[in-house]
């Protein structure tokens, strides 16, 4: 099941080796602000955790050069969602009509 994303916080990480294996991580938070995932972000060489599901909290794990990309859809794209489905987390948008723009 998909759950909306309403708000969400960013952390970078400094030091040669992170923070807990991660450079970088964005919390989303949901309705209520209740925290609905974190999304993490690795540097190459840096241990991948696989991504999981617990307690109603997704864990989803990806290279930090996507960091960028994924703010700039939560920054520009509404709604947007995230769910878990066959051991992966996944970040989504709704259908949106072709050229249509940003506001």
């Amino acid at each position: 099941m998909a759950t909306e994303v309403k708000k969400y916080h960013t952390l970078v990480y400094g030091s040669p080796s992170g923070y807990q294996t991660n450079r970088a991580q964005i919390a989303l938070y949901g309705k209520g602000g209740k925290t609905i995932a974190y999304i993490r972000f690795n540097d190459p060489g840096m241990h991948f955790e696989n991504d999981s599901e617990s307690g109603g909290q997704i864990k989803m794990h990806l290279p930090s050069t996507m960091f960028q990309s994924v703010l700039d859809v939560l920054r520009n794209e509404k709604p947007v969602y995230i769910y878990f489905a066959q051991g992966r987390g996944f970040l989504s948008t709704s259908k949106e009509p072709v050229g249509e723009g940003e506001d």
